[in-house]
């Protein structure tokens, strides 16, 4: 066993990430913390894209940004017509190239045992074929919906989100005993508990009424957040509690609109503590990305997918929706009726919450971590 452990201990992990709202950033941080607590000895966070090519990188974060009030069908449009695309094509080949020189000088230089991407930017393949040693290679996929751009026949072992994604990913030839159903890796292993009064008053938060958590994503990019705060505020006697994220422009202008007293919309910047608020929260608000979406489900929230973005957030939102897990809305009336509706039926809610139950998953990223490291063919 000591010499187990002191093999663990030289492991170097290289986990490949991208900065395109914050899903796979927190991925691969919640990597690393399960890494480091089995004892790896060193662990590498790289986002490929912003370190080989920042201009490139820039242009596609605004992008992506802008997809969700400029040209939504457009991001759509290329995230559906490349979502088949083949390991083999030409433009796969392109695609899976890009921070080619940048990763070949680390892997160079740091000789990694393995790499772990939490975004599907594959380019260790291209490079082992020009004399680089081969380095065995995982995917941890961050959506509920499998975009082809995962899959390579280089890489040694998939970790999806549910069983649903494991046999859709196995449909395309991938062996199944190379696929996970583990779970998104989080930043909290397990769900939070119900907190005390005391949690809720530090929030600012009455603990007698209800509470609607509405996360405007990590950039504060959910659209129509004003008037859709504005209504669930006058329904059931709720109150809101608003995340803006990093967006502070958004922060201010929501705590200029709802600063009053009373007003029953508590305004909120970036929380690394989420879990607390969750765990104060009947039910939650949010665009459909899979990192919020697992961590809503671990607390056993309810949720409510307001206008999803077309593609692997829409699919997200199907998916669960399908599920009974999620209710889509596309109207800040359909959604306050919807919430309304579930605030007053206790019934309905303990549906839901059964539902979101069957597909959770804890400890996904200590999960991971331990099947990668015994998984190396060195220990």
């Amino acid at each position: 066993m000591l010499e187990i452990a002191n093999r663990i201990g030289t492991l170097k992990i290289l986990i490949v990430y991208a900065s395109f709202g914050d899903g796979h950033r927190q991925a691969a941080l919640a990597l690393k913390q399960s890494f480091s607590a089995i004892g790896v000895g060193q662990i590498m966070l790289l986002d490929l894209l912003a370190e080989s090519h920042p201009r490139l990188n820039e242009f596609s974060r605004f992008f992506y940004m802008k997809s969700y009030s400029l040209w939504p069908q457009v991001y759509g449009w290329m995230y559906d017509a490349t979502r088949s695309m083949k390991p083999n094509s030409l433009f796969s080949h392109w695609l899976h190239s890009i921070g080619a020189v940048t990763l070949r000088r680390l892997i160079d230089r740091e000789r990694p045992d393995a790499v772990v991407h939490t975004f599907p930017l594959l380019v260790l393949p291209s490079i082992s074929r020009k004399g680089l040693p081969r380095i065995p290679m995982y995917n941890v996929v961050t959506d509920f919906d499998l975009h082809m751009r995962w899959v390579h026949p280089k890489v040694d072992k998939y970790y999806v989100a549910t069983e649903d994604l494991r046999d859709e990913l196995a449909r395309t030839g991938i062996p199944i005993a190379r696929i996970a159903a583990t779970g998104i890796p989080l930043r909290f292993a397990s769900a939070p508990s119900r907190p005390a009064a005391a949690t809720a008053e530090r929030f600012g938060l009455d603990p007698s009424r209800p509470t609607v958590l509405v996360m405007a994503g990590a950039y504060g990019v959910l659209s129509g957040v004003r008037e859709l705060c504005r209504r669930l505020a006058d329904s059931q006697g709720a109150q809101i509690a608003l995340v803006c994220g990093r967006n502070r422009a958004l922060e201010t202008a929501m705590r200029h609109e709802f600063g009053a007293e009373g007003c029953g919309v508590r305004v909120f910047g970036y929380i690394e503590r989420i879990d607390e608020l969750m765990g104060l929260s009947a039910c939650i608000v949010t665009k459909p990305g899979g990192l919020t979406l697992s961590e809503a489900m671990l607390a056993g929230l309810p949720m409510f997918l307001y206008r999803p973005l077309p593609g692997q957030e829409r699919n997200n939102a199907r998916y669960l929706a399908a599920k009974g897990a999620a209710v889509v809305c596309k109207t800040p009336r359909e959604l306050a009726a919807s919430i309304a509706g579930l605030l007053g039926n206790p019934s309905q809610r303990h549906q839901m919450q059964a539902a979101i139950g069957a597909l959770r998953k804890e400890g996904a990223a200590d999960r991971i971590a331990l099947d990668i490291v015994q998984d190396l063919p060195v220990i």
